[in-house]
């Protein structure tokens, strides 16, 4: 197995490798709007997942994937060529959960802040149901509060 140092540097390599690629060697219209998000690679450096996003609806994602499996190899080809290492990792191309684990939380957020404002709206013209200070006090009424003198 490869030091961890070693196989954060594969991983970033793979990243960037890929990235420029996608900007420069392959033109393929479906992968337009894709972003490499990031890659992981094994402990041993055989394989490397690489995770993306999509700007767009589900026919462009099913697209994208279409377009990084037509060009596996090419990505490989030159992701070994970048590398220098002995065997070249396998890769996997993984549609990253990011934007839309970010926008249900978004939504949640959203929804959380309606709530607070329809509350603070219901509180505005309140007011307490007994007294403002509902707690007896000692030295107030001047008697012991266990009936005793």
């Amino acid at each position: 197995m490869a030091d961890e140092a070693r196989v954060r540097k594969v991983q970033e390599r793979v990243q960037q490798t890929v990235a420029s690629m996608i900007g420069r060697r392959v033109k393929d219209p479906r992968l337009e709007f894709v972003t490499i998000t990031d890659a992981r690679v094994t402990g041993d450096l055989q394989h490397a997942s690489v995770f993306y996003t999509v700007y767009g609806d589900d026919a462009a994602r099913a697209g994208a994937a279409r377009a990084f499996e037509s060009a596996r190899g090419l990505f490989r080809s030159q992701v070994g060529k970048v590398l220098g290492l002995r065997l070249t990792p396998t890769l996997e191309f993984i549609p990253d959960a990011l934007p839309e684990s970010a926008a249900a939380l978004e939504d949640a957020l959203a929804a959380a802040k309606a709530k607070d404002a329809t509350i603070a709206e219901r509180a505005q013209g309140a007011s307490y149901a007994g007294e403002a200070d509902p707690y007896r006090h000692d030295d107030e009424d001047g008697e012991d509060p266990r009936g005793e003198d």
